[in-house]
């Protein structure tokens, strides 16, 4: 083990603890059907949709997504209004990430002539992508990722390692708990692990955790982990409001302001609370993601999606 290692255990025993973990993933790991390809386009999409959007939820969305439009090419050659309208239709999340993903495709296609980057550092170079997409990228498509380190690997490592509350060190920690040449398999098990077994509330023995004999929480009965951060309420929030403007839009193609306001809130009031100000304000964000365009006709404000 390197000194970058040294938050873990200086007597663990590193390929035990992989050969356990890897074993326990193959012979039991939820079917999620973006584990069954390595086409890094399917995986993009996955993961931008997950950013979000509980795991089970996603399947039949990104079946969807990928049903109509199964390549680079056919996303990329797609209106930007109809990919986002189906973001918006399946509750996916802020729709500028629908319009990201649209314009990734278009990069593979005229960038990449239709072949994506393998490196995380280069695949980072498409709309939208961050470093930890770009890895997750990397990792499940061509097995060229890093340590992949979201809450859950961070749970994980934090009870198991009493590794310390911080990113530095998880990413450490991560990296030295990897097997070379493994990040396809070795990123989708620890993240199996602290979605299935260690959850906010343990189901060690229930799942059967294979790390167990090594785990200091396990040992000692001590279950506490860094605050895993809450999405806020999806109902009433701006996010949903946005999106009822998009697929109103889509349907109307544009209307002036005072007929829109209605047909998004019940209780819509020109002058009151939920009123032009604060419709207002909802375009104005759309209009900054490239999605509506706002112009004045005859003194009255007029919305109109962006094709």
């Amino acid at each position: 083990m390197t000194d970058d290692a040294v938050e873990l255990p200086a007597d663990l025993d590193l390929e035990a603890v992989r050969e356990a973990l890897l074993e326990w993933y193959e012979a039991d790991h939820r079917p999620f059907p973006w584990r069954e390809t390595d086409d890094p386009y399917a995986i993009l999409v996955c993961e931008v949709m997950s950013q979000q959007t509980q795991l089970d939820r996603v399947v039949d969305a990104w079946e969807a997504f990928l049903e109509r439009w199964p390549t680079t090419a056919d996303l990329a050659a797609a209106d930007r209004a109809d990919v986002v309208g189906f973001w918006s239709g399946h509750r996916l999340g802020y729709n500028n990430r629908a319009k990201y993903l649209h314009e990734a495709a278009s990069q593979v296609e005229a960038e990449y002539d239709g072949a994506f980057p393998r490196e995380p550092d280069e695949l980072q170079e498409l709309m939208g992508v961050g470093p930890y997409t770009a890895n997750a990228v990397a990792s499940f498509a061509f097995n060229e990722g890093d340590a992949v380190v979201d809450t859950n690997v961070k749970r994980v490592c934090y009870r198991a390692f009493d590794v310390p509350d911080d990113d530095a060190a998880f990413e450490r920690a991560a990296t030295a708990l990897m097997p070379d040449g493994r990040s396809r398999a070795w990123n989708n098990a620890i993240m199996e692990l602290g979605g299935v077994a260690c959850t906010q509330t343990p189901r060690c023995d229930e799942a059967g955790c294979p790390w167990r004999e090594w785990c200091g929480a396990y040992a000692s009965g001590d279950f506490t982990a860094p605050d895993v951060p809450t999405q806020p309420s999806f109902d009433g929030s701006r996010r949903q409001f946005r999106g009822r403007i998009v697929r109103t839009l889509r349907e109307y193609d544009e209307l002036e302001l005072d007929v829109l306001g209605p047909r998004i809130r019940v209780d819509y009031n020109p002058q009151g609370e939920h009123g032009r100000a604060w419709l207002l304000e909802l375009l104005a964000d759309l209009e900054t993601d490239g999605l509506v365009t706002l112009e004045t006709r005859d003194g009255e404000p007029v919305a109109r999606l962006r094709r």
